[in-house]
């Protein structure tokens, strides 16, 4: 028989929970409209009887009514909390609540409602389309799908997603998860969001056995990635044969303003006409074309915005200041920056142009370390550091990216 997993209310919550309810101000009579809006932290906040708002690390939420079937517990999702309110999720635990009581499987009884449970394959393409707008990387968003049907989809493409356990999670990475770590991180981390949404759209329940398959995972060995740099004495020369190489001038004039930038290939490619102020030598770069996410502010060298100047010279419809010649619209290939390094027999990387500056950083200048790391876009994780980072620096940081222009530019290339 199907009976309710009680999730109790003040008097019978242990001090632990009674701190934790307090410490995410969630009232013990329950949760409110504004609190499931708002809320962003991980976790797992009861509404009471068996209901929880769960969020999960990357801020998505969902609702989870827990259930309980001949002793074994049963996570029943009943929506993501975008589209389900409190009132209606309330509803739904109300109606499964009924189902348990009147001795019927609650799960199953969902499952039916929405016309039977996708197979693995068709649920990723599902979360694959409902993700896509919201990534800013072209190769990204390709490569997302194509790591699980490389890796995954051989082993449970075609399984219903309510039958994918933990002994099918280690078949896929066993092979891969010291040979490969790197990849099969990301094919775990994919895997486990797939599940997820399919537990949210209550065609799964209990715990993703992605959490539970990495607990008998082997340790991975140094993982660390480094880009191949330029040592910064040579990059002076590099420059020079760069203006002279063969490669077609919008993407010389685009490695040259990435070097003098010291900003990421994707920036530079995706750099818009309307982000330069040219009166105030500044290339404002909007949150949503960042990394992590926030106006980057980048002071331009004289030489810097002489390049921008030639760039639209060269294409003056287009709204990109380096536009693929495929068309005015069309965003340079990061491919092309790679292909005129390897035509010019250097076998530094394109984002390693960062190291190279941020070397020559430490040990050519005497700025302050976190004058360099704004330089760069990075975060600063040190609450003092963070307290500078408020003024941006910006004068500090225009004097330190005209000393990298003196220095880069030689007297070859003056």
């Amino acid at each position: 028989m199907w009976v309710l997993v009680e999730s109790g209310g003040a008097g019978g919550m242990s001090e632990t929970a009674a701190t934790a309810a307090l410490k995410t101000n969630v009232k013990s009579r329950g949760l409110t409209a504004t609190f499931v809006r708002q809320t962003r932290k991980p976790g797992r906040y009861g509404d009471g009887n068996g209901l929880y708002l769960v969020v999960d690390p990357s801020g998505a939420s969902r609702w989870v009514l827990r259930v309980q079937a001949r002793g074994k517990r049963h996570d029943v999702g009943l929506g993501s909390a975008k589209l389900v309110t409190l009132a209606e999720a309330r509803d739904a635990a109300h109606a499964v609540r009924r189902l348990a009581r009147a001795g019927n499987d609650p799960v199953a009884a969902r499952r039916a409602e929405r016309g039977g449970v996708p197979n693995f394959d068709d649920m990723a393409k599902t979360v694959h389309a409902t993700r896509i707008a919201t990534w800013r990387n072209g190769k990204h968003t390709a490569q997302w799908l194509a790591t699980l049907e490389a890796y995954a989809s051989p082993v449970i493409g075609k399984f219903p997603v309510n039958r994918v356990e933990t002994g099918d999670i280690l078949k896929i990475l066993m092979p891969i998860w010291t040979s490969k770590p790197e990849t099969a991180r990301r094919v775990l981390q994919r895997v486990r969001t797939v599940l997820d949404h399919a537990t949210a759209a209550g065609h799964r329940s209990g715990e993703n056995p992605c959490r539970v398959a990495v607990i008998g995972l082997p340790k991975q060995g140094d993982t660390v990635r480094h880009f191949t740099a330029l040592p910064y004495a040579e990059v002076p020369n590099f420059i020079a044969k760069l203006r002279s190489s063969n490669s077609a001038e919008n993407v010389r004039l685009a490695l040259e303003f990435l070097i003098l930038t010291a900003a990421r290939s994707g920036e530079v490619r995706g750099a818009l006409k309307s982000e330069i102020d040219g009166r105030a030598k500044l290339w404002i770069i909007p949150a949503q074309r960042m990394k992590a996410e926030k106006e980057h502010v980048v002071p331009l060298s004289d030489r810097a915005l002489e390049i921008v100047e030639s760039a639209i010279a060269l294409c003056p419809k287009s709204t990109l200041i380096f536009p693929s010649a495929r068309g005015h619209e069309s965003v340079l290939s990061d491919m092309a920056l790679t292909m005129c390094l390897r035509r010019m027999a250097v076998s530094a990387t394109v984002h390693g142009f960062r190291s190279s500056f941020r070397d020559w950083c430490s040990e050519e200048t005497d700025f302050q370390s976190e004058v360099c790391e704004m330089a760069l876009a990075h975060a600063i994780s040190s609450k003092v550091e963070a307290a500078y980072r408020r003024g941006k620096l910006l004068e500090k940081r225009r004097a330190l990216m005209n000393g990298w222009q003196i220095f880069v530019l030689g007297k070859s290339c003056l």
